[in-house]
Parts: C-alpha cells; structure tokens; sequence
C-alpha cells in the first residue's frame, strides 16, 4: 500500500526538524558528521523512522548512535512543537546502509568490468578451432552431394 499524502508531508517535515536541530541545536562533542537521509512513517503517524549516516568509522558511528539516543527527547519535543498535531511520532533512529551498499555494488561493477576486459582480449587474439566457415556450399568444386537425389 502506497503512503498516504499527509504521511509523506510528516516524514518530510520530520526530516527537516531533525536535520536542522542536529545542525544547530544538539552540541553533544559525540555526534559526528551526520547526514538525514529519508524518514518514513508509519501510516498512524504514531512512529517515525529516521535513516541517518555518519562520514567515520566505526567509532564514529558508534558515538552518534549513542548522541542520537541521548537526544532523542528533545528532538521529539522539537518536531512535536513543529508539527502541530495531537499525538507526535516516536523516533527511532536507524543507521542507512547506503555507503555500503553502494561500495559492494561498485566493487562488483568493478570485477564485471575487468571481466570483460579480460574476454575482450582474449576474443580479440582467437582463432577457429577449424574452417572459418565449416558448412558445404553447393558452389564448392568438387561436392559428390551436389547432383544426388536421396
């Protein structure tokens, strides 16, 4: 089932709340680099899942998951105070596996590619096993086959 309008304006809204709180109004020293990615609601409106990631490494993303937790309160408060409606979402904050999708797929590409590299030079140096053309032709001189009627 398809998202209905009125959750898709929240999950939009929450995005920009939260993002812009992250940017300007949460100073925790663990939170790193991060990046909003998509939110999606529920169709209640009764929880919202935010996708974030983190330009780090795993340490990094470790010490933002724990500032994201810590502040979850009071980035609740703030997108309730945004939205303006009766019950405000939960947050649930979801590390996007983006970067890392993205890394295997390219590194896969990337075989496939030289895959065909290595198929197009060795296409390029082959030969036939035997004729280049293997089948009887009726112009041929000498063909026995050529007059026979079976």
């Amino acid at each position: 089932m398809a998202d209905s309008p009125r959750a898709l304006r929240v999950a939009g809204t929450i995005q920009r709340v939260v993002a812009r709180a992250l940017e300007s109004e949460i100073k925790d020293p663990r939170l790193g680099f991060v990046t909003v990615t998509d939110v999606r609601v529920t169709g209640d409106i009764q929880h919202a899942t935010v996708f974030y990631t983190v330009y780090g490494d795993e340490e990094a993303r470790t010490e933002t998951a724990a500032a994201l937790a810590s502040a979850k309160g009071r980035l609740r408060s703030l997108v309730g105070a945004e939205l303006g409606i009766r019950l405000t979402p939960t947050l649930e904050f979801v590390l996007d596996a983006v970067p890392e999708t993205a890394a295997s797929l390219e590194k896969a590409l990337d075989e496939a590619r030289a895959r065909d590299a290595a198929a197009a030079a060795a296409r390029a140096t082959a030969t036939y096993a035997g004729d280049a053309d293997p089948y009887r032709h009726p112009d041929d001189a000498g063909d026995d086959d050529a007059g026979d009627d079976r």
